[in-house]
């Protein structure tokens, strides 16, 4: 009867755990299954590790795209225009003979044209006096151009400093890139504003060297009128600009 109760009891034990047991059948540890049970549980547990890993380096991506994608908060656009349109203003401010093909070629065919035998007295110092007033106004329009650029270097010291701060502390590619660009804008305002100064300048210049060969070339036919008997001219009437 000691068999019988052994195996009652067993039985019941197996079927409060859940377990059904052929008949006349122990419990038996099988160590080779679980060792495989085991690395087969580890190698699950190791590939999701490793997508948990994936989805974060995703994650870290996207993040890194994001910041390579945001645009520069800072811009310098409106003060450069502002820059730029004032030395612009300044440029069409220009007196007389400005900046024009067609009023240049105007001029330097009646007022800067060679002194003649049929040009008056009085046109000949009239010329004289607009070729003086001429070299006058560019100087004064070199000297007020350049004052304007003078102007511009305290705006661009404030915009070149706040450029390189932000392209220091730019979170990505774009917002570095902008700040580049931003800072090649200034250096071609910079530019710009030289190219003005050296274009006033050379205006000046250009009309006083004129201004001086005519000079010239009419004290040469006033001399001549001077001595030639029976021109009827009043020395009163010699006049030279230099």
């Amino acid at each position: 009867m000691r068999p019988l109760g052994l195996f009652a009891t067993t039985a019941a034990f197996a079927l409060l755990l859940g377990v059904t047991l052929p008949a006349r059948a122990l419990i038996v540890f099988d160590p080779t299954n679980y060792v495989q049970n085991v690395l087969t549980a580890a190698r699950e547990l190791q590939q999701i590790n490793n997508q948990i890993t994936s989805l974060q380096n995703e994650a870290q991506m996207l993040i890194n795209q994001a910041r390579n994608l945001a645009n520069l908060p800072y811009s310098s656009l409106q003060q450069l225009q502002s820059s730029i349109q004032r030395t612009q203003q300044l440029l069409a401010q220009a007196q007389r003979i400005a900046y024009d093909v067609q009023q240049i070629d105007h001029a330097f065919s009646t007022t800067y044209a060679p002194a003649t035998s049929s040009q008056s007295n009085q046109l000949l110092i009239s010329n004289a006096q607009s070729r003086w007033q001429n070299s006058y106004a560019a100087t004064q329009d070199a000297l007020r151009v350049q004052a304007g650029i003078v102007g511009n270097l305290d705006t661009n010291r404030i915009q070149t400093s706040a450029l390189v701060t932000s392209s220091q502390s730019a979170s990505g590619a774009l917002q570095a890139t902008q700040a580049g660009n931003q800072i090649l804008a200034l250096q071609a305002q910079q530019l710009a504003d030289l190219t003005a100064a050296a274009a006033a300048q050379g205006r000046a210049q250009s009309l006083e060297a004129a201004q001086r060969a005519s000079a010239q070339d009419q004290g040469r036919e006033q001399l001549r009128r001077f001595l030639t008997p029976g021109q009827g001219y009043q020395s009163s009437n010699v006049q030279m600009f230099h």
